[in-house]
């Protein structure tokens, strides 16, 4: 089984004037999972943003590339080519002259987003981010996943003040990037470089069913050993981590969209609709139609449910 295989999830965003004026609006943000000996960059994008990896582009904005998975190279005026390997997060900004691409016996998982605004340009001018120090690394940090996530699906959702939301997005990407690369917390051991890496396969395939058994054996490390240091890490087994992580995007999908629960419970890969329905029950205390209910009616948050350890 191949995981980390989503595809190409990406949304270019329409910013109003009253948007501009807040200081940082969002352009485009998105995630492309690139399989080794695929064509890149993809074509579907707007002629603003498409770029042939031989002659490069300049964009007018700045962007936010980050590396999940696989590896590649980039390059900038300087001309110099620059490896880039998985937990690698890179700065692009308005008019600099850019190039990158996966290797292609590799491939690559990029999230991206790209911004502008006085917000911004003020960071960038009390240098607390410049081309000196735009290539960041950061290595495999879930938190950033779900920030990247959290952006597509505000983008998605378009809703009122969506631009200023991701927005404090933005920024609080850019500050979990320069404190984790300035501290190297990446550098505390393989052990958790290992379990970041888990739970970030976890969350990018949370459409699917994975076995953590044989996603051990894909990360070259025993099951018993995977299983006791996962749970001492984050509190659950790799089994029970997944199932929080799949009604975590089950609830969002109950509030956010109009799919009915047995087209959800099938998104989401459950065995049937009544496994579904009991499940959430059990965990929730609430079915999913209550649930539905409930957020859409108070637009308050339901409580996650305690950790069953």
């Amino acid at each position: 089984m191949n995981y980390n295989d989503l595809g190409v999830e990406f949304k270019y965003l329409i910013v109003s004037e009253k948007d501009k004026k807040f200081g940082l609006s969002v352009n485009t943000v998105g995630f492309q999972s690139i399989q080794p000996n695929s064509p890149y960059p993809i074509t579907d994008h707007p002629s603003g943003y498409f770029f042939n990896t031989q002659k490069g582009r300049i964009l007018h904005e700045y962007q936010f590339v980050y590396i999940t998975k696989g590896k590649g190279t980039l390059r900038f005026d300087s001309g110099e080519e620059i490896p880039i390997s998985k937990g690698i997060l890179f700065v692009i900004f308005p008019g600099q002259w850019h190039t990158y691409q996966p290797l292609t016996e590799s491939g690559w998982n990029e999230y991206y987003i790209g911004f502008e605004g006085s917000v911004f340009d003020s960071i960038v001018e009390k240098s607390f981010i410049s081309r000196e120090n735009q290539i960041l690394e950061v290595g495999i940090n879930e938190e950033l996943v779900n920030l990247f996530t959290c952006a597509i699906e505000v983008a998605e959702s378009d809703k009122i003040c969506s631009q200023q939301y991701l927005s404090g997005i933005v920024l609080h990407i850019l500050g979990l990037a320069l404190s984790v690369s300035q501290n190297k917390i990446f550098e505390v051991g393989d052990v958790v470089q290992k379990i970041e890496q888990a739970k970030i396969i976890m969350n990018e395939n949370v459409y699917k069913n994975i076995d953590p058994e044989e996603l051990a054996n894909k990360l070259s490390i025993s099951y018993s050993w995977f299983r006791k240091v996962f749970k001492d890490y984050t509190g659950y087994a790799p089994a029970k981590y997944f199932q929080e992580l799949k009604l975590r995007k089950a609830k969002h999908l109950l509030v956010s969209t109009s799919h009915s629960v047995k087209v959800i419970s099938y998104m989401l890969d459950y065995n049937s609709t009544e496994h579904f329905f009991s499940l959430f029950k059990k965990i929730t205390g609430f079915t999913p139609l209550e649930y539905r209910s409930y957020g859409r009616g108070s637009q308050a948050e339901i409580e996650e449910p305690e950790a069953d350890i």
